[in-house]
Protein backbone atom coordinates (compact mmCIF):
# COMPACT_ATOMS: atom_id res chain seq x y z
CA UNK A 1 0.00 0.00 0.00
CA UNK A 2 2.65 2.54 0.57
CA UNK A 3 3.98 2.04 -2.99
CA UNK A 4 0.84 2.42 -4.56
CA UNK A 5 0.19 5.42 -2.65
CA UNK A 6 4.12 6.59 -3.76
CA UNK A 7 3.71 5.68 -7.21
CA UNK A 8 -0.57 7.55 -7.34
CA UNK A 9 1.75 10.95 -5.83
CA UNK A 10 4.61 10.23 -8.61
CA UNK A 11 2.40 10.07 -11.45
CA UNK A 12 1.91 14.01 -11.18
CA UNK A 13 5.36 14.75 -10.87
CA UNK A 14 6.29 15.09 -14.57
CA UNK A 15 3.04 17.05 -16.34
CA UNK A 16 2.32 19.88 -14.08
CA UNK A 17 4.88 22.67 -14.45
CA UNK A 18 6.61 23.97 -11.31
CA UNK A 19 5.01 26.88 -9.82
CA UNK A 20 7.16 29.58 -7.89
CA UNK A 21 7.29 28.21 -4.33
CA UNK A 22 8.90 25.14 -6.11
CA UNK A 23 11.59 27.57 -8.16
CA UNK A 24 12.46 29.13 -4.86
CA UNK A 25 13.06 25.56 -3.58
CA UNK A 26 15.44 25.39 -6.22
CA UNK A 27 16.54 29.03 -5.69
CA UNK A 28 17.88 28.44 -2.23
CA UNK A 29 18.79 25.08 -2.58
CA UNK A 30 21.41 25.80 -5.26
CA UNK A 31 22.83 28.28 -3.34
CA UNK A 32 26.52 27.21 -1.83
CA UNK A 33 25.86 26.84 2.48
CA UNK A 34 27.29 29.85 3.40
CA UNK A 35 24.50 31.51 0.95
CA UNK A 36 21.46 29.29 2.38
CA UNK A 37 22.15 30.55 6.07
CA UNK A 38 22.43 34.29 4.46
CA UNK A 39 19.41 33.81 3.14
CA UNK A 40 17.69 32.02 5.97
CA UNK A 41 18.93 35.17 8.10
CA UNK A 42 16.10 36.96 6.12
CA UNK A 43 13.25 34.84 4.73
CA UNK A 44 12.18 31.29 4.57
CA UNK A 45 14.20 30.14 7.90
CA UNK A 46 11.77 27.61 8.36
CA UNK A 47 12.33 25.75 5.98
CA UNK A 48 16.32 25.34 5.88
CA UNK A 49 16.30 22.29 6.97
CA UNK A 50 14.68 20.79 3.93
CA UNK A 51 16.62 23.62 1.91
CA UNK A 52 20.07 21.80 3.25
CA UNK A 53 18.31 18.37 2.09
CA UNK A 54 17.28 19.65 -1.09
CA UNK A 55 21.01 21.00 -1.30
CA UNK A 56 22.58 18.12 -1.46
CA UNK A 57 20.08 16.14 -3.56
CA UNK A 58 20.25 18.44 -6.40
CA UNK A 59 23.57 17.47 -6.46
CA UNK A 60 22.46 14.82 -8.94
CA UNK A 61 19.97 16.59 -10.70
CA UNK A 62 17.21 19.78 -11.19
CA UNK A 63 14.51 17.74 -13.99
CA UNK A 64 11.00 18.11 -12.38
CA UNK A 65 10.61 14.28 -12.08
CA UNK A 66 13.92 14.53 -9.84
CA UNK A 67 12.86 17.46 -7.84
CA UNK A 68 9.82 15.89 -6.89
CA UNK A 69 10.69 12.64 -5.90
CA UNK A 70 11.66 13.03 -2.54
CA UNK A 71 7.68 14.01 -1.63
CA UNK A 72 6.30 10.90 -3.51
CA UNK A 73 8.78 9.35 -1.52
CA UNK A 74 7.43 10.70 1.74
CA UNK A 75 3.83 9.79 0.89
CA UNK A 76 5.16 6.25 0.18
CA UNK A 77 6.21 6.45 3.82
CA UNK A 78 3.66 8.03 5.61
CA UNK A 79 0.92 4.97 4.31
CA UNK A 80 3.34 2.61 5.54
CA UNK A 81 3.25 4.03 9.21
CA UNK A 82 -0.40 4.39 8.58
CA UNK A 83 -0.87 0.76 7.70
CA UNK A 84 0.78 0.08 10.79
CA UNK A 85 -0.78 2.32 12.85
CA UNK A 86 -3.95 1.69 11.61
CA UNK A 87 -3.50 -2.03 12.49
CA UNK A 88 -1.91 -1.13 16.34
CA UNK A 89 -5.37 0.73 16.99
CA UNK A 90 -7.64 -1.59 15.37
CA UNK A 91 -6.61 -4.04 12.81
CA UNK A 92 -4.68 -4.75 9.38
CA UNK A 93 -7.76 -3.92 6.98
CA UNK A 94 -7.74 -0.74 9.27
CA UNK A 95 -4.75 0.44 8.47
CA UNK A 96 -4.65 -0.95 4.73
CA UNK A 97 -8.02 0.61 4.18
CA UNK A 98 -6.80 3.99 5.93
CA UNK A 99 -3.90 3.92 3.32
CA UNK A 100 -6.02 2.72 0.28
CA UNK A 101 -8.16 6.39 1.06
CA UNK A 102 -5.27 8.67 2.05
CA UNK A 103 -3.43 7.30 -1.57
CA UNK A 104 -6.65 8.89 -3.78
CA UNK A 105 -6.89 12.18 -2.29
CA UNK A 106 -5.71 14.25 -4.56
CA UNK A 107 -4.18 16.77 -2.03
CA UNK A 108 -1.83 13.82 -1.82
CA UNK A 109 -1.42 13.52 -5.58
CA UNK A 110 -0.58 17.61 -5.29
CA UNK A 111 1.37 17.38 -2.66
CA UNK A 112 3.22 14.24 -3.56
CA UNK A 113 4.18 15.87 -6.79
CA UNK A 114 5.28 19.07 -5.54
CA UNK A 115 8.87 20.08 -4.72
CA UNK A 116 7.96 21.51 -1.06
CA UNK A 117 8.06 20.24 2.75
CA UNK A 118 4.46 19.44 3.06
CA UNK A 119 4.55 15.84 2.34
CA UNK A 120 7.95 15.21 4.33
CA UNK A 121 5.97 17.02 7.30
CA UNK A 122 2.77 14.87 6.67
CA UNK A 123 5.44 11.68 6.81
CA UNK A 124 7.11 12.94 10.16
CA UNK A 125 3.79 13.57 12.11
CA UNK A 126 2.18 10.23 10.93
CA UNK A 127 5.75 9.08 12.56
CA UNK A 128 5.44 10.60 15.61
CA UNK A 129 1.65 9.17 16.57
CA UNK A 130 3.08 5.89 15.60
CA UNK A 131 6.17 5.61 17.55
CA UNK A 132 4.18 7.31 20.72
CA UNK A 133 1.27 4.51 20.13
CA UNK A 134 4.61 2.24 20.26
CA UNK A 135 6.27 3.71 23.38
CA UNK A 136 2.88 3.93 25.31
CA UNK A 137 2.61 0.04 24.56
CA UNK A 138 5.64 -1.08 26.34
CA UNK A 139 7.65 1.28 28.68
CA UNK A 140 11.02 1.37 26.77
CA UNK A 141 13.58 4.17 26.92
CA UNK A 142 14.99 3.42 23.71
CA UNK A 143 11.00 3.67 22.09
CA UNK A 144 10.48 7.33 23.81
CA UNK A 145 13.86 7.95 22.26
CA UNK A 146 12.28 7.24 18.65
CA UNK A 147 9.31 9.27 19.85
CA UNK A 148 11.63 12.40 20.46
CA UNK A 149 13.55 11.92 17.15
CA UNK A 150 9.77 11.99 15.34
CA UNK A 151 8.58 14.62 17.14
CA UNK A 152 12.20 16.63 16.15
CA UNK A 153 11.25 15.45 12.22
CA UNK A 154 7.66 17.16 12.54
CA UNK A 155 8.91 20.31 13.92
CA UNK A 156 12.04 20.36 11.56
CA UNK A 157 9.65 19.45 8.09
CA UNK A 158 7.77 22.55 8.76
CA UNK A 159 7.10 24.80 11.01
CA UNK A 160 3.16 24.33 11.68
CA UNK A 161 3.13 20.40 11.36
CA UNK A 162 3.64 21.09 15.45
CA UNK A 163 -0.20 22.00 15.50
CA UNK A 164 -0.73 18.00 15.76
CA UNK A 165 1.05 17.70 18.78
CA UNK A 166 -1.49 19.30 21.37
CA UNK A 167 -3.77 16.35 20.59
CA UNK A 168 -1.07 14.15 21.85
CA UNK A 169 -0.95 15.23 24.85
CA UNK A 170 -4.70 14.13 25.36
CA UNK A 171 -2.83 10.41 25.79
CA UNK A 172 -0.46 11.80 28.96
CA UNK A 173 -2.91 10.25 31.88
CA UNK A 174 -2.07 6.27 30.45
CA UNK A 175 1.94 7.59 29.90
CA UNK A 176 5.12 7.74 32.34
CA UNK A 177 4.55 11.57 31.90
CA UNK A 178 8.25 12.34 33.05
CA UNK A 179 9.53 10.44 30.10
CA UNK A 180 6.95 11.49 27.54
CA UNK A 181 7.57 15.23 28.55
CA UNK A 182 11.36 14.80 28.08
CA UNK A 183 10.89 13.22 24.81
CA UNK A 184 8.63 16.29 23.38
CA UNK A 185 10.91 18.96 25.27
CA UNK A 186 14.25 18.20 23.44
CA UNK A 187 11.67 17.07 20.28
CA UNK A 188 10.77 20.28 20.54
CA UNK A 189 14.17 22.24 19.95
CA UNK A 190 13.86 22.79 16.20
CA UNK A 191 10.66 24.19 16.56
CA UNK A 192 11.31 27.11 19.20
CA UNK A 193 14.66 27.99 17.15
CA UNK A 194 12.71 27.73 13.70
CA UNK A 195 10.04 29.42 15.04
CA UNK A 196 11.89 32.26 16.40
CA UNK A 197 13.51 32.97 13.31
CA UNK A 198 10.24 32.65 11.68
CA UNK A 199 8.88 35.21 14.28
CA UNK A 200 11.62 37.61 13.17
CA UNK A 201 10.72 37.40 9.58
CA UNK A 202 6.78 37.73 9.56
CA UNK A 203 6.96 40.57 7.00
CA UNK A 204 7.84 37.94 4.35
CA UNK A 205 4.41 36.65 4.61
CA UNK A 206 3.11 40.13 5.15
CA UNK A 207 0.68 38.97 1.89
CA UNK A 208 -1.34 36.53 3.62
CA UNK A 209 -5.04 38.35 4.74
CA UNK A 210 -6.67 37.81 8.09
CA UNK A 211 -8.90 35.07 8.27
CA UNK A 212 -12.24 34.18 9.96
CA UNK A 213 -13.51 31.00 11.37
CA UNK A 214 -15.41 30.91 7.64
CA UNK A 215 -12.18 29.42 6.69
CA UNK A 216 -13.16 26.44 8.29
CA UNK A 217 -15.78 25.81 6.23
CA UNK A 218 -13.37 25.02 3.27
CA UNK A 219 -11.26 22.93 5.98
CA UNK A 220 -12.59 19.68 4.18
CA UNK A 221 -12.04 20.28 0.91
CA UNK A 222 -8.30 20.97 1.95
CA UNK A 223 -7.25 17.90 3.46
CA UNK A 224 -9.04 16.20 0.73
CA UNK A 225 -8.36 18.17 -2.41
CA UNK A 226 -12.11 17.77 -3.56
CA UNK A 227 -14.99 19.33 -2.02
CA UNK A 228 -17.56 16.44 -2.37
CA UNK A 229 -15.01 13.64 -1.41
CA UNK A 230 -13.33 15.82 1.44
CA UNK A 231 -17.38 15.97 3.36
CA UNK A 232 -18.23 12.55 2.51
CA UNK A 233 -14.75 11.27 4.44
CA UNK A 234 -15.25 13.67 7.19
CA UNK A 235 -18.41 12.11 7.62
CA UNK A 236 -17.35 8.85 7.51
CA UNK A 237 -14.15 10.20 10.02
CA UNK A 238 -16.39 11.15 12.43
CA UNK A 239 -18.17 8.00 12.52
CA UNK A 240 -14.88 6.19 12.45
CA UNK A 241 -14.34 8.12 15.90
CA UNK A 242 -17.73 7.28 17.68
CA UNK A 243 -16.92 3.28 16.47
CA UNK A 244 -12.87 3.34 18.11
CA UNK A 245 -14.35 4.75 20.96
CA UNK A 246 -17.09 1.94 21.37
CA UNK A 247 -14.90 -0.73 19.93
CA UNK A 248 -12.00 0.08 22.75
CA UNK A 249 -13.35 1.51 25.83
CA UNK A 250 -10.31 0.91 27.32
CA UNK A 251 -8.55 2.81 24.85
CA UNK A 252 -11.49 5.33 23.31
CA UNK A 253 -9.02 8.25 24.52
CA UNK A 254 -6.87 7.59 21.08
CA UNK A 255 -10.45 8.15 19.15
CA UNK A 256 -9.82 11.61 20.90
CA UNK A 257 -6.67 11.94 19.87
CA UNK A 258 -7.05 11.08 16.06
CA UNK A 259 -10.23 13.25 16.42
CA UNK A 260 -7.51 15.86 17.31
CA UNK A 261 -5.10 15.43 14.82
CA UNK A 262 -7.64 16.40 12.32
CA UNK A 263 -9.53 19.43 13.55
CA UNK A 264 -7.26 20.93 16.07
CA UNK A 265 -4.29 22.19 13.88
CA UNK A 266 -7.10 24.78 11.59
CA UNK A 267 -8.21 25.65 14.97
CA UNK A 268 -5.15 26.26 16.58
CA UNK A 269 -3.65 27.62 13.27
CA UNK A 270 -6.26 30.54 13.23
CA UNK A 271 -5.68 31.30 16.86
CA UNK A 272 -2.07 32.19 16.19
CA UNK A 273 -3.32 34.26 13.05
CA UNK A 274 -5.58 36.57 15.09
CA UNK A 275 -3.56 36.74 18.52
CA UNK A 276 0.01 37.03 16.53
CA UNK A 277 0.32 37.55 12.76
CA UNK A 278 -2.24 36.22 10.06
CA UNK A 279 -0.80 32.53 8.80
CA UNK A 280 -3.51 30.74 8.12
CA UNK A 281 -2.59 28.96 4.68
CA UNK A 282 -4.48 26.17 3.61
CA UNK A 283 -1.01 24.10 2.58
CA UNK A 284 0.16 24.56 6.16
CA UNK A 285 -3.03 22.12 7.06
CA UNK A 286 -1.66 19.26 4.66
CA UNK A 287 -0.64 17.11 7.96
CA UNK A 288 -4.05 16.43 9.23
CA UNK A 289 -5.01 14.57 5.41
CA UNK A 290 -3.63 11.24 7.23
CA UNK A 291 -5.95 11.58 10.08
CA UNK A 292 -8.92 12.04 7.92
CA UNK A 293 -7.96 8.88 5.78
CA UNK A 294 -6.79 6.79 9.03
CA UNK A 295 -10.44 8.00 10.78
CA UNK A 296 -12.42 6.46 6.87
CA UNK A 297 -10.43 3.58 7.44
CA UNK A 298 -10.99 2.58 11.21
CA UNK A 299 -14.97 3.33 10.48
CA UNK A 300 -14.90 0.48 7.37
CA UNK A 301 -12.47 -1.85 9.92
CA UNK A 302 -15.47 -1.26 12.30
CA UNK A 303 -17.85 -2.79 10.43
CA UNK A 304 -19.48 -5.79 11.94
CA UNK A 305 -19.13 -7.53 8.50
CA UNK A 306 -18.08 -6.93 4.65
CA UNK A 307 -14.93 -5.15 5.45
CA UNK A 308 -13.30 -6.29 1.70
CA UNK A 309 -16.25 -4.97 0.11
CA UNK A 310 -17.19 -1.62 2.34
CA UNK A 311 -13.11 -0.84 1.52
CA UNK A 312 -13.34 -1.01 -2.02
CA UNK A 313 -16.86 0.36 -2.59
CA UNK A 314 -14.98 3.64 -0.25
CA UNK A 315 -11.74 4.02 -2.25
CA UNK A 316 -13.91 3.39 -5.91
CA UNK A 317 -16.21 5.81 -4.88
CA UNK A 318 -13.61 8.29 -3.59
CA UNK A 319 -11.84 7.85 -6.82
CA UNK A 320 -15.14 8.89 -8.67
CA UNK A 321 -15.99 11.67 -6.82
CA UNK A 322 -12.21 13.06 -7.19
CA UNK A 323 -11.60 12.59 -10.68
CA UNK A 324 -11.98 15.97 -11.99
CA UNK A 325 -9.35 17.01 -9.48
CA UNK A 326 -7.12 14.61 -10.10
CA UNK A 327 -7.21 15.36 -13.34
CA UNK A 328 -6.74 19.25 -12.50
CA UNK A 329 -3.44 18.54 -10.70
CA UNK A 330 -2.07 16.40 -13.25
CA UNK A 331 -2.36 19.17 -16.31
CA UNK A 332 0.16 21.73 -17.39
CA UNK A 333 -1.43 23.85 -15.17
CA UNK A 334 -1.89 22.00 -12.54
CA UNK A 335 0.15 24.46 -9.85
CA UNK A 336 -1.16 27.68 -11.22
CA UNK A 337 1.78 29.47 -12.44
CA UNK A 338 2.50 27.99 -16.40
CA UNK A 339 5.26 29.21 -17.64
CA UNK A 340 5.34 27.44 -20.11
CA UNK A 341 2.35 28.60 -21.47
CA UNK A 342 3.84 31.86 -21.25
CA UNK A 343 6.98 31.09 -23.51
CA UNK A 344 4.54 29.61 -26.19
CA UNK A 345 2.43 33.47 -25.80
CA UNK A 346 5.58 35.28 -26.18
CA UNK A 347 6.55 35.46 -30.25
CA UNK A 348 9.71 36.94 -29.90
CA UNK A 349 11.25 38.68 -32.65
CA UNK A 350 14.84 40.52 -32.88
CA UNK A 351 15.84 43.05 -30.59
CA UNK A 352 12.48 42.46 -28.33
CA UNK A 353 13.03 43.09 -24.77
CA UNK A 354 11.11 41.32 -21.67
CA UNK A 355 10.23 42.84 -18.43
CA UNK A 356 8.84 41.54 -15.39
CA UNK A 357 6.22 42.58 -13.05
CA UNK A 358 7.63 40.63 -10.78
CA UNK A 359 11.50 40.15 -10.78
CA UNK A 360 11.26 36.90 -9.15
CA UNK A 361 9.39 35.15 -11.97
CA UNK A 362 12.79 36.12 -13.82
CA UNK A 363 13.79 31.99 -11.91
CA UNK A 364 11.62 30.37 -14.18
CA UNK A 365 11.78 31.37 -17.26
CA UNK A 366 15.89 30.68 -16.74
CA UNK A 367 14.24 27.18 -16.38
CA UNK A 368 11.81 26.69 -18.64
CA UNK A 369 13.45 28.62 -21.82
CA UNK A 370 14.63 26.69 -24.25
CA UNK A 371 14.88 28.98 -27.17
CA UNK A 372 15.36 32.53 -28.10
CA UNK A 373 13.68 34.98 -25.41
CA UNK A 374 13.62 38.22 -25.76
CA UNK A 375 16.76 40.50 -24.62
CA UNK A 376 16.30 40.40 -20.37
CA UNK A 377 16.90 44.30 -20.63
CA UNK A 378 16.66 45.38 -16.66
CA UNK A 379 18.95 42.37 -15.50
CA UNK A 380 22.28 43.37 -13.79
CA UNK A 381 23.29 39.66 -12.16
CA UNK A 382 22.94 36.07 -12.75
CA UNK A 383 22.65 35.54 -8.74
CA UNK A 384 19.09 36.31 -7.01
CA UNK A 385 19.12 38.69 -4.19
CA UNK A 386 21.17 37.05 -1.32
CA UNK A 387 18.51 37.72 1.02
CA UNK A 388 15.80 37.05 -1.24
CA UNK A 389 14.38 35.59 -4.39
CA UNK A 390 14.51 38.65 -6.32
CA UNK A 391 17.36 39.38 -8.56
CA UNK A 392 19.12 42.76 -8.66
CA UNK A 393 17.63 44.86 -11.41
CA UNK A 394 17.99 48.10 -13.37
CA UNK A 395 15.50 51.05 -11.95
CA UNK A 396 16.06 53.09 -15.29
CA UNK A 397 13.46 51.34 -17.61
CA UNK A 398 13.24 54.33 -19.79
CA UNK A 399 16.87 54.21 -20.63
CA UNK A 400 17.61 50.13 -20.67
CA UNK A 401 13.66 50.43 -23.56
CA UNK A 402 15.83 53.45 -25.40
CA UNK A 403 15.83 51.77 -29.31
CA UNK A 404 13.56 48.85 -28.77
CA UNK A 405 10.29 49.17 -30.11
CA UNK A 406 8.63 46.36 -29.03
CA UNK A 407 8.75 45.10 -24.97
CA UNK A 408 7.35 41.92 -23.34
CA UNK A 409 6.02 42.37 -19.99
CA UNK A 410 5.19 39.60 -17.86
CA UNK A 411 3.85 39.49 -14.20
CA UNK A 412 1.98 37.39 -11.74
CA UNK A 413 -1.95 38.25 -11.38
CA UNK A 414 -4.57 38.69 -13.60
CA UNK A 415 -5.13 41.48 -16.52
CA UNK A 416 -6.71 43.68 -14.60
CA UNK A 417 -4.02 43.78 -11.54
CA UNK A 418 -1.52 44.79 -14.07
CA UNK A 419 -3.43 47.00 -16.73
CA UNK A 420 -6.15 48.82 -14.35
CA UNK A 421 -4.78 48.92 -10.84
CA UNK A 422 -1.28 49.78 -9.51
CA UNK A 423 0.05 46.69 -8.05
CA UNK A 424 2.73 46.28 -11.27
CA UNK A 425 4.11 49.40 -11.09
CA UNK A 426 6.46 47.93 -14.11
CA UNK A 427 3.58 48.44 -16.23
CA UNK A 428 2.83 51.83 -15.87
CA UNK A 429 6.88 52.46 -16.37
CA UNK A 430 6.58 50.91 -19.73
CA UNK A 431 3.92 52.98 -20.65
CA UNK A 432 5.92 56.30 -19.04
CA UNK A 433 8.84 54.93 -21.79
CA UNK A 434 6.66 56.14 -24.40
CA UNK A 435 4.42 52.39 -24.72
CA UNK A 436 1.24 51.37 -25.53
CA UNK A 437 -0.16 48.11 -24.76
CA UNK A 438 -0.94 45.98 -27.84
CA UNK A 439 -1.87 42.55 -26.52
CA UNK A 440 -2.83 40.64 -23.03
CA UNK A 441 -3.25 37.19 -21.83
CA UNK A 442 -4.08 35.16 -19.36
CA UNK A 443 -3.32 31.81 -18.39
CA UNK A 444 -6.79 31.40 -17.30
CA UNK A 445 -6.39 30.39 -13.42
CA UNK A 446 -6.18 32.55 -10.49
CA UNK A 447 -3.37 34.64 -9.69
CA UNK A 448 -2.09 33.06 -12.78
CA UNK A 449 0.16 34.76 -15.56
CA UNK A 450 -0.36 37.59 -17.54
CA UNK A 451 1.37 37.96 -20.67
CA UNK A 452 1.09 41.58 -22.46
CA UNK A 453 2.98 43.20 -25.76
CA UNK A 454 3.47 46.70 -25.25
CA UNK A 455 4.64 48.82 -28.19
CA UNK A 456 5.78 51.90 -29.01
CA UNK A 457 3.61 54.68 -29.57
CA UNK A 458 2.84 55.09 -32.96
CA UNK A 459 4.38 52.01 -34.24
CA UNK A 460 1.74 48.68 -34.94
CA UNK A 461 1.54 45.24 -33.15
Amino acid sequence: MALLAGAAAFSGTGSATLNGDELATISSASRSLPEMFELARHIDGHFLPYYLFMHFWMKLGTAELWLRLPSAVAIGVAAWFLVDLGRRLHSTRAGVIAAAVFAILPSVSYYGAFARSYAFAAAAVVFSFWALHRAIERADGRRWVVYGVAVALVCSTHLFAVLVLPAQLLLVRRVAVGRMAVALAVGCVPAAVLGLIGFGERHAISWIPQRGPEVWLKFPKMAAGANALGLALFALALAGAVLLWRARRDDGVWAFVLVGWLVLPPVLLLAVSQLVTPVYVDRYLFVTAPALALLAGLAVACLPRFHVVAGVLVVALGCALAVPEHVEVREENGRFENIPWALRVIKAEPDDAIVYGQSHLRAGFDYYADSLMPVDVLRSGDSPDPDGFGYPERSDVSGVLEGRERVWLVWRGTKQSGLEGDSVARVAEVERAGFELSSAKHSGDLPGLTVALFTRQGTAG
